[in-house]
């Protein structure tokens, strides 16, 4: 029976996933394996897409449906748990879903080799459910974290605030809003980009364009820069030790997926 596997989210054409996994596929000659780009309006229409594909075996979630699936799922994993959105769903045995965050995990194990002992401190640009699984991750670094949003929310700092003071407390700048992912390639979060020096860190989740308006800027100040397409394959990866069994019995007891 084929494996059919795919990514939920809404205009996702663009997608790194489909790409990655089918090449995956071929490449271990997994023949019994596809995988799909779900584009859905809403996600009221997850449920309908769960009957119509009766041969799915695992999914992927992004933007905006990362906290909004959550509702439709059978239980979750204890990060997820913890985090509060969803990236991967895996499909038991007997039918029911399960929920796992692995954002988490790409983004920690891509940003450390950059750390240095300096970077105590981080501004999240964005609160959607990336920025959850990167709050998670930096918890874990034992690095304190602010969330910066354009909407008055509670314990989040407001863009306007954001100036030279702000620079001098935080050497690590994330970047997890969709702003300057193409085409909308000239658009990027609205930050005083000359306040950056070479004891920053800019982080930007977006993998496409490979160098947003976000990295450009904060490297034109010496800033260190990395973009998002590590975590994606660290991420997709974990994700594949979730769904197959295999992958699974390899994985180190002291390196749990839940």
């Amino acid at each position: 029976m084929n494996k059919l596997f795919g990514l939920i989210g809404k205009n996702i054409s663009y997608s790194f996933s489909k790409k990655y996994f089918t090449e995956k596929f071929e490449k271990e000659q997994l023949n019994d394996c596809s995988y799909e780009n779900f584009d859905l309006s809403a996600i009221s229409q997850f449920p309908k897409l769960l009957r119509e594909n009766p041969t799915l075996f695992g999914l992927n979630i992004t933007i905006p449906y990362k906290e909004k699936v959550i509702p439709y799922l059978d239980n979750l994993s204890e990060k997820a748990q913890k985090i509060g959105a969803v990236n991967c769903i895996k499909f038991t045995k007997k039918g029911k879903l399960k929920g796992y965050n692995t954002d988490y995990y790409g983004f920690k194990k891509s940003i450390l080799p950059l750390l240095q002992p300096h970077h105590q401190k981080a501004l999240i640009l964005g609160t959607g459910g990336a920025s959850k699984a990167v709050a998670f991750a930096l918890e874990e670094l034992g690095i304190l974290y602010t969330f910066v949003s354009k909407s008055k929310k509670e314990n989040a700092l407001d863009y306007k605030y954001i100036n030279a003071t702000t620079f001098d407390n935080y050497q690590l700048i994330i970047n997890c809003t969709p702003l300057g992912t193409h085409p909308n390639i000239e658009e990027c979060p609205p930050i005083p980009y000359d306040y950056f020096t070479p004891e920053h860190i800019a982080y930007d989740l977006i993998y496409n364009p490979e160098e947003t308006l976000f990295l450009k800027q904060a490297k034109s100040k010496g800033a260190v820069t990395k973009n998002g397409h590590e975590m994606l394959v660290l991420q997709a990866e974990r994700g594949w030790k979730i769904w197959n069994k295999i992958y699974n019995s390899l994985l180190d007891k002291t390196d749990s997926v839940v």
